[in-house]
């Protein structure tokens, strides 16, 4: 089981990394710090979970050529709301493994779950999204 779920925990991490490079070219001087440091924290975040993966004798999910996006990205707006919505998604995964793993996977289920809440939050302060916050993040 915990193998599986950070499988798909690997999942959501390689669709971040791909929507990132999509919405990263919609955004303005202000906005791509963010989305760097973003796509660089989920990359990390891929990195470990692979080495995790093998560590585990599990198969590590490769990255899919491409992705759908929920929506166009045509502009500054609709980049954002991506962004809000890849980590509000990827949250969610991590939520959804916590109750699969422990130890030192608990821990890295209750970082990555936490860092995505807090870029969700990052993001929806940009867009101007009301509440900036929400009580569980990823549901």
């Amino acid at each position: 089981m915990t193998a599986e779920r950070l499988a798909d925990a690997l999942r959501a991490e390689h669709a971040a990394i791909y929507a990132y490079g999509v919405l990263g070219a919609r955004l303005d001087a202000a906005t791509l710090p963010v989305a760097t440091a973003a796509e660089a924290a989920h990359r990390q975040r891929r990195d470990a979970l692979i080495l995790r993966l093998n560590a585990l004798h599990a198969t590590a999910p490769p990255a899919e050529p491409a992705y759908a996006l929920p929506a166009p990205v045509t502009d500054r707006a609709s980049a954002l709301t991506l962004m809000i919505g890849v980590e509000e998604r990827c949250a969610g995964v991590w939520g959804q493994a916590l109750a699969a793993v422990s130890g030192d996977d608990r821990q890295l289920a209750v970082d990555a779950l936490t860092d995505c809440a807090v870029r969700a939050t990052r993001a929806r302060t940009l867009a101007g999204v009301t509440p900036a916050t929400v009580p569980f993040p990823g549901r």
